[in-house]
């Protein structure tokens, strides 16, 4: 008989720390995660995050353990800013993650709800570049965690 391990079964057995290419910012203790390519806005979103009372974690490289998520070391407090350059910020040192926000260039209007096959966390599909993306952002973290009730869509139960 063959032993099959799922990613997700992996990480818990193991523990292990996984780096991932994104973004993490945090509001108070809850952790937001964010994903997509390169160029679709990661930095960007958690740039126009940071300005709603949001702090950054970790920008281009997420190491997450746990369920916690920290910057590596050699890119703790940088944020890449396109047309700036890479600025040096105040960031915590690791937060537990709560929600992640997987860009695309269409979103659905009424999304099903969605959770990361590896990290077991909820996953909502967003546009970096609409004017609504951080509005977004807060809402779903406020989902995520209980704040806020939901009829249709990505936290409907």
């Amino acid at each position: 008989m063959r032993c099959v391990i799922v990613l997700a079964d992996w990480f818990r057995i193991m523990g292990a720390d996984v780096r991932i290419h994104g973004s993490c910012v945090a509001r108070d203790d809850a952790g937001v995660l964010i994903l997509g390519p390169s160029g679709a806005g990661k930095s960007d979103l958690a740039l126009r995050l940071l300005s709603r009372g949001f702090s950054l974690v970790a920008d281009d490289q997420v190491d997450i353990s746990d369920g916690f998520a920290q910057a590596p070391e050699a890119l703790a407090g940088l944020l890449e800013v396109r047309g700036v350059g890479i600025v040096r910020l105040p960031y915590l040192s690791g937060v537990k993650l709560n929600v992640i926000i997987a860009l695309t260039d269409q979103p659905e209007r009424l999304p099903r709800p969605e959770r990361h096959a590896d990290l077991n966390l909820p996953v909502v599909r967003l546009n970096a570049a609409s004017a609504s993306a951080p509005d977004c952002v807060v809402l779903a973290l406020d989902c995520a965690l209980g704040l806020v009730g939901q009829h249709a869509g990505a936290f409907a139960a």
